[in-house]
């Protein structure tokens, strides 16, 4: 099985699940910044981390969604300033999912990250502002070590061959 991890990091979170994802994978394996993703096309299994921008995964991480073929196994993983569960990042899998509808999606997985104080700054200019606001105080220190091991979990608990 040919393996790409590939994921959107504006802060450094979502590259650390990334690694993870790709420490705990075996075989013929590459992980890759989105700027220097190959194309997905020979790969049988590609794990995509993203961070969310307006409730929807990144610009950059949707373009790459859409190059998901009929047959590939994909493992969704995204990071975010808004509650875990929340529908602001319901929204965003689904999101992920239809746009890569030809994959078979095998597993997904959250969790909240740290967002800057730039970008904290921003929001709080905004009107309205984001709902994710309210909750990003939650997401200090996050990814964490057991965000860590839970974004492995789920790939582990997948149906991942």
């Amino acid at each position: 099985m040919k393996s790409l991890v590939v994921y959107s990091s504006k802060s450094g979170n979502t590259k650390k699940l990334a690694e993870a994802v790709y420490n705990y994978l075996s075989g013929d394996k590459e992980l890759c910044a989105m700027g220097d993703a190959p194309d997905p096309a020979g790969y049988t299994f590609v794990a995509l981390g993203f961070w969310l921008q307006g409730g929807q995964p990144d610009p950059d991480s949707q373009a790459y969604l859409a190059k998901m073929e009929g047959g590939q196994e994909l493992y969704l993983f995204a990071t975010h300033g808004a509650a875990a569960g929340s529908p602001h990042v319901q929204n965003a899998m689904r999101s992920a999912k239809s746009i890569a509808a030809k994959a078979r999606v095998i597993a997904t997985f959250s969790c909240p990250g740290q967002v800057s104080e730039k970008v904290l700054e921003m929001a709080a200019k905004k009107d309205p502002q984001p709902p994710w606001l309210a909750d990003a105080p939650a997401a200090v220190g996050h990814p964490d070590e057991k965000d860590v091991r839970n974004v492995v979990r789920m790939l582990e608990e997948s149906t991942l061959p």
